[in-house]
């Protein structure tokens, strides 16, 4: 909340000079305001002293003694600090702070947002899940990560437009047709579509190892489907009818929204007009019968877009994506959330979209997770070795379950089945957006499923405990709730912990990550916890610092509440 302000300060006072020809041009994203290491040393900190110096030749202290002559009188700081060789220490007043509290008060859930994205259109690109195949743990991260960043970006201003890329086309469609049409039977699938189907898959893959000629039968099958002939299409439209029943069971679930769901099948007839433009403009050429893209110098491997026998692959339909995405919508940036063992397509897809004339590589961003991984090993569909979210969910929610009925037997069976699920979702949620999405993780059901520390469990009790202090408190004399020289250090502190909120937010967005958000709200529920357990809230006999107190605890369930909602994970009433 305060560094854009004083951003924008320092932003002034430097426009004023150029206006008199003492400073010259200057990049205002040089501004960078930090916190320091030690809250000695403020609440925050620059160095855009030393920036300014090297540019106008002169001693950096002497920068900062000036920039602090023209601020300090600014009613945002109580005091500011000047620390060799030019550094300026900031420390926020009691005034501002105040303000920053009534402010949460007042904006309650709009809290944190901004117009940073305003006349922007984003469009995040997540979950994607393959059609036919089951909604594993392996889907989660792009998924819930996804739709984190989308909320991220929602709060920041932007118009965003969530993408369910469905995998629904390709090679191993071919393959699964003809494995219905040899060993299957409809009426069975049906019954259960995505165990038969995957049982199928893994048949194919299996008989292909003892007869090769297998592979050659699924790829005949899937170019009778994209020529559209009959039986092909009846069957893979079958397939995807059926998987989205079964995806939506998860969304519904993991309260999963998205603005357009389109499959690889949507891109298809588009294909072709891509392969055209990488010709016409010389960008594509033949390679043993294929075509590809080369990129200058050989700076990365080419990127296949034709087969030899005339079929497109998901790089083509990719291609035909961002053309449609940037003709129809005009976004300011496309972010992918895709699992890091893509890293170098990525790469090649953007690139090879900048040669088609479809924006520059900076329009394009890839964020990279890393992979679930089971203790043996990388969980695979074609060896039948895979966790299913839906059972991963059902567990989380059992085990909660019968937590609530140990520690609150008195809550009635149908509230314990709705806290349960929230409670346990949630868990699993925290668990994985808690973590640097770049990280690989070891599946551990114990891990996965926990409920103490720092979890989304521990999160939605501290939001309890505030709202339970709430409702016993009795507010009086509303107009002295925010008189000045009334609340302590600690309670201060506090305060100031709340205010970052905003700021937390648009650094989750410019870096891509909801473990920023998740790790500040643990922080803030632990402070919280230290607060009311150090400083005294029904006991204070001054009424005033009494009621101050209640509204620092009504701003902190606010914030926990609007920084869960951010993380896709809902608050509860009781525990």
């Amino acid at each position: 909340m305060f560094s854009q302000k004083i951003r924008k300060e320092i932003g002034k006072v430097i426009i004023k000079k150029q206006k008199e020809k003492i400073l010259p041009e200057f990049d205002f994203s040089e501004i960078v305001v930090e916190y320091p290491k030690q809250r000695i040393h403020g609440h925050y900190a620059t160095n855009v002293a030393l920036i300014i110096a090297k540019k106008v030749k002169k001693k950096p202290i002497e920068i900062a003694n000036y920039l602090k002559s023209e601020l300090e009188n600014n009613y945002l700081f109580e005091k500011i600090e000047i620390v060799e060789p030019g550094f300026i220490n900031f420390f926020i007043s009691e005034k501002a702070l105040l303000d920053g509290l009534r402010r949460i008060l007042k904006e309650k859930e709009k809290y944190g947002k901004s117009d940073v994205g305003k006349s922007k259109t984003i469009i995040i690109d997540y979950s994607s899940p393959n059609i036919a195949k089951p909604f594993s743990v392996g889907h989660l991260r792009s998924t819930i990560i996804g739709q984190a960043i989308y909320n991220l970006y929602k709060l920041l201003g932007f118009k965003v437009i969530g993408d369910n890329h469905l995998g629904d086309w390709g090679t191993q469609f071919g393959k699964l047709i003809y494995a219905i049409k040899k060993w299957g039977d409809e009426k069975e699938i049906e019954k259960d579509p995505i165990k038969n189907l995957v049982s199928l898959y893994v048949r194919f893959h299996q008989e292909a190892e003892k007869n090769p000629q297998l592979e050659e039968k699924g790829r005949e099958w899937f170019r009778k489907l994209e020529r559209g002939e009959k039986e092909a299409r009846r069957l893979w439209k079958k397939c995807v009818k059926w998987s989205l029943k079964e995806f939506e069971k998860v969304y519904k679930i993991l309260k999963i929204k998205q603005d357009l769901v389109l499959g690889e099948s949507f891109y298809h007839s588009l294909s072709e007009e891509v392969v055209e433009e990488a010709l016409k403009r010389g960008v594509a050429k033949e390679s043993q019968g294929a075509l590809v893209i080369p990129f200058p110098e050989e700076k990365l491997p080419p990127l296949l877009i034709k087969k030899s026998d005339g079929t497109t692959l998901y790089s083509t339909r990719d291609l035909a994506a961002i053309k449609y995405r940037m003709e129809k919508f005009k976004p300011w940036k496309i972010i992918y959330e895709v699992g890091a063992d893509q890293k170098l397509y990525f790469q090649q897809l953007f690139w090879a979209a900048e040669l088609l004339g479809l924006g520059k590589r900076d329009k394009y961003v890839h964020i990279a997770h890393g992979m679930i991984r089971l203790p043996e090993g990388k969980m695979s569909t074609r060896k039948g070795r895979v966790i299913l979210l839906e059972d991963l969910l059902e567990e989380a929610i059992r085990k909660a379950k019968e937590i609530i009925k140990k520690k609150n037997p008195q809550i009635k069976e149908n509230e314990r089945k709705k806290i349960a699920e929230t409670i346990g979702v949630g868990a699993v949620k925290y668990n994985i957006l808690s973590k640097n999405p770049e990280t690989d993780i070891i599946f551990k059901w114990e891990e996965a499923l926990n409920l103490e520390g720092n979890s989304g469990p521990y999160l939605q009790y501290a939001y309890v405990r505030a709202k339970g202090i709430i409702k016993r408190f009795k507010r009086k004399r509303e107009k002295v709730i925010f008189k000045q020289r009334v609340l302590t250090a600690k309670d201060l502190d506090f305060l100031f912990q709340l205010t970052k909120f905003p700021e937390v937010i648009e650094e989750g967005g410019k870096k891509y990550s909801p473990n920023i958000v998740a790790n500040y709200l643990f922080d803030l529920a632990r402070e919280f916890n230290k607060f009311y357990e150090s400083v005294p809230v029904f006991q204070e006999r001054k009424e005033d610092l009494r009621v101050l107190r209640l509204l620092l605890v009504k701003a902190f369930s606010q914030i926990i509440k609007n920084g869960l909602n951010v993380l896709g994970i809902d608050v509860v009433e009781k525990m």
